[in-house]
Order: C-alpha cells, then sequence, then structure tokens
C-alpha cells in the first residue's frame, strides 16, 4: 500500500493539461455494449475504474483494450449479460451496464453496488425507470435480474435528478420502441456529452442538459467515434491547488463553462481567474476571504469539490459555512483536517470553517476520492510534512496528481507505507 509525502510550503506555478474526464469516459465505455463494431474513445484517463471497466466489458464478452490514452473496444455480441459482485464491489459505476444490456439483449443481472463510505446511492431510480419501459425487475441474492423482449418507451419521471440514472436510462431508451421523456434528468456535462456521442452512433435524442430529455427509440446503432471531455474535477481540484499556494498556474485543455459555479466562489475568495486562449490562468491571494457554499446538483457547485474547497477556506481570514446538500456523509476529511490545525465544527449538514493562519503537516488518512484530494491541498501549503495514507482512494479519480503537482513545484512523492503493527 502506498502513501504520499508532501513538504509544503511551496507556491506553484507553470502549465499542467486537464486529463479525460473519468464519469464522462465509464458510461461512454458502457455504451459501447449498444453496438457491434470497433469503438475507439480518445482522451481517455489512464485510472483504476476506466481500467475496471475494461474488465467488466472483457466479461461481458467485449474486447476492451486500453493505451496511451485511447480506448479501443471491439464488440462482436455480448456473450455473457452478468455483471458480478467481485467487480460492482470495487466500483459503483459498474451498475451502469443495466441499461445497454437490458436495452438491447433483453436481459441483465447486475449485482447490487451496495453501500458507499460518502453516503447511501441507492439505484431504485433506475429499476424504476426500467419498469416503465417495461421491464421485469427482480432483486434475489443481491442481484437486479431484468428482464423485458424489448423495452417500450414511456414517460418517466425521476424523484431526483440522479446523474448515473439518467444515462443508465437513456442508454436503455435508445434501442426502445416509440419515445421516452426522462423529466427532472440530471444535467450534467457528462450526460450532456454521453448524449451527443449517443447521436452520433445513429441514436435520436432532444433536451441533454435540460431537466427534460427526449429519446425516439432505434432499431440499432452504429460503433462510437469520439474524445473524452476535460474532467471538470481535476481541473477545479489543480485551480484549489493554485489559490491555496499563493500560485500562479495555467491550466490547459479546459472548458471553463462546466466550472462557473466553482469559478464564482473563487472570485469571491479573491482569487483571480482569467481566460486566455492558451486556457485558464488561476493567481491565488496570500490569503483567502472567507466564502459560505451549499452543494447543489449541475449547475450548482459540485458535491465532488465540496472537500478540495474546504481546504481552501480553512485558510481564509475568516469564518465561513459549507452546507452538503447531496450526500449525508461527505464529512469525513474534517476529522483529518483538523490533525493538522484546522477549526472546524460540524453541525448536521453544515461545516463551520474559522480560518487559521497556519496548518501543520500531520499523518491523515483518506476516507474516499475527495476527501483525499483536499488533504494532498492541505499537505501542500502546511508547515513540515504530510503523509497521506489510503492513496489508492485518489487513484480511482485523478491520473498521477501528484505527478502533475510535482511538475509545478510541489515536493511530494510517493513511498510504500508500512503495515500495520499488529500488538498481542
Amino acid at each position: 500500500m502506498q502513501k504520499i509525502l508532501i513538504d509544503g510550503g511551496v507556491s506553484l506555478s507553470g502549465e499542467v493539461k486537464i486529463s479525460g474526464a473519468k464519469n464522462s469516459a465509464l458510461p461512454l465505455l458502457m455504451a459501447t455494449i449498444l453496438a457491434d463494431g470497433e469503438h475507439r474513445l480518445h482522451n481517455v484517463p489512464d485510472l483504476a475504474d476506466v481500467r475496471t471497466t475494461c474488465k467488466l466489458l472483457r466479461e461481458l464478452g467485449v474486447d476492451a483494450q486500453m493505451g496511451r490514452g485511447v480506448a479501443r473496444v471491439t464488440n462482436s455480441g455480448v456473450s455473457n449479460c452478468e455483471a458480478s459482485y467481485d467487480l460492482v464491489k470495487t466500483m459503483r459505476a459498474s451498475v451502469l451496464c443495466l441499461g445497454p444490456l437490458i436495452g438491447r439483449f433483453g436481459q441483465a443481472r447486475v449485482s447490487l453496488p451496495g453501500g458507499c463510505a460518502i453516503g447511501t446511492r441507492p439505484i431504485d431510480q433506475h429499476l424504476k425507470g426500467l419498469e416503465k419501459l417495461g421491464a421485469k425487475v427482480q432483486i434475489e441474492h443481491g442481484y437486479v435480474d431484468a428482464s423485458a423482449r424489448r423495452l417500450t418507451g414511456a414517460q418517466i419521471v425521476l424523484d431526483m435528478a440522479t446523474v448515473t440514472g439518467t444515462e443508465n436510462l437513456m442508454m436503455a431508451a435508445v434501442l426502445a420502441k416509440g419515445t421516452t421523456k426522462i423529466k427532472n434528468a440530471a444535467m450534467e456535462p457528462e450526460v450532456v456529452q454521453l448524449a451527443e456521442v449517443l447521436v452520433t452512433m445513429g441514436a435520436r435524442i432532444r433536451g441533454a442538459g435540460s431537466e427534460s430529455i427526449e429519446i425516439e427509440g432505434v432499431t440499432e446503432l452504429k460503433p462510437a467515434r469520439c474524445a473524452v471531455i476535460p474532467d471538470r474535477i481535476e481541473a477545479g481540484t489543480l485551480m484549489v491547488a493554485a489559490a491555496i499556494t499563493n500560485g500562479d498556474v495555467l491550466l490547459r485543455g479546459v472548458h471553463s463553462e462546466h466550472l462557473a459555479a466553482l469559478i464564482e466562489k473563487l472570485v469571491e475568495a479573491g482569487v483571480a481567474v482569467a481566460e486566455s486562449p492558451d486556457g485558464l490562468r488561476v493567481k491565488g491571494p496570500a490569503r483567502p476571504r472567507p466564502v459560505d457554499v451549499t452543494t447543489k446538483p449541475y449547475p450548482g457547485f459540485a458535491t465532488d469539490m465540496q472537500a478540495q474547497f474546504m481546504a481552501l477556506m480553512v485558510l481564509a481570514r475568516g469564518t465561513s459555512v459549507i452546507s452538503e446538500h447531496i450526500f449525508e456523509n461527505r464529512f469525513m476529511h474534517v476529522q483529518e483536517l483538523k490533525r493538522m490545525g484546522a477549526r472546524i465544527q460540524l453541525k448536521g449538514s453544515q461545516a463551520i470553517v474559522r480560518g487559521v493562519k497556519q496548518l501543520t503537516g500531520a499523518q491523515v488518512m483518506a476516507t474516499d476520492l475527495r476527501a483525499s484530494a483536499s488533504l494532498v491541498l492541505a499537505g501542500l501549503v502546511a508547515r513540515g510534512r504530510t503523509a497521506v495514507h489510503r492513496v489508492y482512494h485518489l487513484d480511482r479519480g485523478y491520473q498521477r496528481l501528484d505527478k502533475k503537482l510535482r511538475r509545478l513545484g510541489a515536493r511530494i512523492r510517493r513511498s510504500r507505507a508500512r503495515p500495520p503493527v499488529t500488538i498481542r
């Protein structure tokens, strides 16, 4: 098991290129189930979750290979419609194979994702929507068994704007008979890209990016050719890295329109953010101003940026309030930040952050993907050495973040963590 060691106190400077978005690459890879032939996806990030998705596709009988940012998927017919527990337990997004399998082959057996460190993330909206489309759904022995001769278009009103639910139902509906309308759909850029790529494959989809998506079913699709959009969460994390270290960093290959809510809050905190033909330039203040933040579905402030922004607010000149309205258990990084000297008080779904002048390095433990990023950010500015343990969380969603930070001047490296000592 590895840990990341950071000697803080360096202002970051230079240029960094943003990788492809994990949350776009995963549904796009699953969409290859929908059409025979050779699919080619460019700008695919080299991440643990991407490798797991390719492994899942291979278990289904689809040849999926990944190399140098390109995923080549050759689909000559799925031979297995089951996503086993062993794979789904390592990556919740495995459930995204449910929609394309039932939509194209009329059957799917997918392990229930189970619990999640940051809160309950049920798939009831996925199943409710599939039943509306005519699928027979049963849950037995920890698996979802779904079957249908052919799905039929229907109106689906989601109880909440779920990203994976919207994506799953959209992929199920593209080959259904008739027209499907998804109300209260998620509006994230990753949902929009999936819809756009499905259209290039021959699907008929209107309204992606709004609360209402309409899909007119077709009988078949052709292989996908596309480039994955830049990862807005990686971009946001690196923007905060520049801000928290009083740095000056140019981000290349970023879609600033996907970051509007974050940019607004960074500017409010005193961070200079400027667009140019070369990219997005971020210059940090000597010390940020306090800013209140409430997480909301896109286009609101992303829950996936809450932990990183909190790391910035820990050093603000005053008190800020961070409200988490998406996941009920997404403040687990708070105790670790407090080990570094942060002053944070939790009150239900709110974190009251009283800024301090200085953090100090400490041994800290990552509990989830974005929490690990927040601890790395805090380590960049802390006095002394910070050791972040359980960095496998970080590698699920960031492509070599430590190397990118090192190129910007950070004193950061990986080291093998010693196994825990057993006391008898």
